[in-house]
């Protein structure tokens, strides 16, 4: 027995619109993608301060359908798919007892620097777990961020040991609590986005290998671009309402094309010879895994999807595969050559297109 409730209709505060974001065309179609295929594992973004990392990314979430979730459940469980919900719901619909579905925005989880593993993964009470017998466990930010999107800014300032926490949770779509001998596991499968300024270091290859995508933004350079992006943000702080207003059709026919694009991609066909061509093309550049293949057939088939094509094309791969390949070459220090430049140009010999 199901019964649905709507959501209390807050005020809530605007967020500037995605359709509005002037430029940066390599991080936007990324994030796009792993909105439509999380599996492709995240997206880094390397760049510039003030280029509107954050900006983005809480333009995303706020761009995307609501969700149905069960009501009153810390962990945002889809009351159909058994793989998104916790243990205790699932038991629940075992049992035919009735759940509350209501609906809510796609959750948006900013995971400050300073974070213990305890408020990341969540904590158990063991006091309470030896006393009363139960398992008292305290979600944490990877119970709130299970079907939405986790960003870490300065991603290469945090501590190795909570990235590979973090890229392992994406990687399986769990989050497993132990502590004396008490086990608790919870869905966690959320869209991994971090963001970083190279001047403050890099990640360790080993950790920018997991995420599946990298993007690199730069500062705009012209002028005219540049007033445009100015002009826009001083008219939102001014008039947010108004400002929003003008975008809201192209909002709307933005999030249509994404609902529609997961439900066509799995449909989308790859031809063998163009699988074969990415795998020399991850070969020749002596990318260590298969993990580059893997990501680059799943973004070639989510921008199929998005253009509302069945098939894969060539032009397809040559979009995403700088985006799917370029942190994962073995950096030479010697070497002055953009990585980006270096996967096009096997790109180009690979299938052919050399002129």
């Amino acid at each position: 027995m199901t019964a649905t409730v709507a959501a209390p209709d807050k005020t809530r505060r605007l967020v500037f619109p995605f359709t509005a974001i002037v430029g940066q065309a390599e991080m936007k179609l990324a994030l796009l993608l792993n909105v439509i295929d999380p599996k492709i594992g995240g997206v880094m973004i390397m760049g510039d301060r003030g280029t509107g990392k954050s900006t983005t990314i809480r333009a995303l979430a706020d761009l995307l359908p609501e969700i149905d979730v069960v009501a009153g459940d810390p962990f945002n469980s889809d009351p159909q798919d058994p793989e998104l919900m916790s243990d205790e719901i699932r038991e629940q619909i075992a049992q035919d007892l009735p759940i509350t579905i209501t609906q809510k925005k796609v959750p948006m989880v900013d995971l400050p620097l300073g974070a213990t593993e305890d408020r990341v993964c969540g904590t158990i009470d063991i006091e309470k777990a030896l006393s009363e017998g139960v398992k008292a466990f305290e979600p944490g930010l990877l119970a709130k961020a299970n079907r939405g999107i986790l960003y870490v800014d300065e991603v290469n300032l945090l501590d190795d040991h909570l990235v590979d926490v973090l890229l392992d949770s994406a990687a399986s779509g769990w989050n497993t609590v132990e502590r004396e001998g008490i086990s608790i596991r919870h869905p966690a499968r959320f869209v991994l986005v971090g963001s970083g300024n190279p001047e403050e270091g890099e990640l360790r290859p080993q950790l920018l290998d997991r995420f599946g995508m990298h993007a690199e933004i730069h500062t705009v350079k012209e002028p005219n671009l540049r007033v445009q992006i100015v002009e826009q943000r001083a008219a939102f702080d001014q008039e947010p309402q108004l400002f929003s207003q003008k975008y809201q059709q192209e909002q709307i026919e933005l999030q249509e094309q994404l609902i529609q694009a997961q439900k066509v991609l799995p449909e989308v066909y790859l031809d063998y010879e163009l699988r074969l061509k990415i795998s020399q093309v991850c070969s020749e550049l002596d990318v260590d895994g298969l993990r580059g293949d893997i990501v680059t057939n799943r973004a070639a088939k989510a921008l199929a999807a998005f253009e509302y094509r069945a098939v894969v094309t060539v032009d397809d791969i040559r979009r995403v595969i700088t985006l799917c390949l370029r942190h994962r070459l073995r950096k030479d220090p010697l070497e002055s050559i953009d990585s980006g430049y270096k996967v096009q140009k096997v790109f180009d010999r690979v299938f052919g297109l050399e002129s």
